[in-house]
């Protein structure tokens, strides 16, 4: 089975307990899934697991606080990480207009920058729609795990 990190950004605990529920089901599948909910590029760069970011937005379309520095050392130390498997997660509010899922846009990005290779689309999960994140994640994640 596969092992997969997951880089947690969270403002009001949303993000940290669909990657939580996430876990839990694929755990269930065999596979072997680290939550990081303070991560660091060492969480990374020490190994070639596919990354999983699953992040909430700001208001501004920002990084939350626990995910920002991660983002940052990235952006500056730009690690090569050359086909290394990832996808996107993004939970926001779509009543924020232009900065709807900003963090996630922001973090794909980034690992593009390392050479990292996208797999499936970004998931959006719009808080105007869905009260239970999870009920739209863990399908997507399904197929994005077919995938890798």
């Amino acid at each position: 089975m596969t092992a997969i990190r997951i880089l947690v950004g969270s403002i009001y605990g949303g993000a940290l307990m669909t990657a939580r529920d996430i876990r839990k089901e694929l755990e269930t599948d065999g596979h072997q899934v680290t939550v990081l909910e303070n991560p660091k590029l060492s969480d990374i760069t020490s190994n070639e697991e596919p990354l999983l970011v699953c992040t909430s937005t700001t208001g501004q379309g920002e990084i939350p606080e626990n995910l920002l520095h991660f983002y940052v050392e990235l952006r500056e130390q730009l690690p090569h990480q050359p086909g290394r498997p990832f996808g996107i997660i993004v939970l926001g509010d779509s009543s924020y207009g232009d900065t709807f899922c900003g963090a996630g846009e922001l973090m794909e990005e980034a690992l593009y920058e390392t050479a990292a290779r996208k797999v499936g689309d970004t998931l959006r999960i719009d808080a105007m729609e869905t009260m239970e994140p999870e009920s739209e994640a863990l399908p997507w994640v399904r197929d994005w795990i077919r995938q890798l």
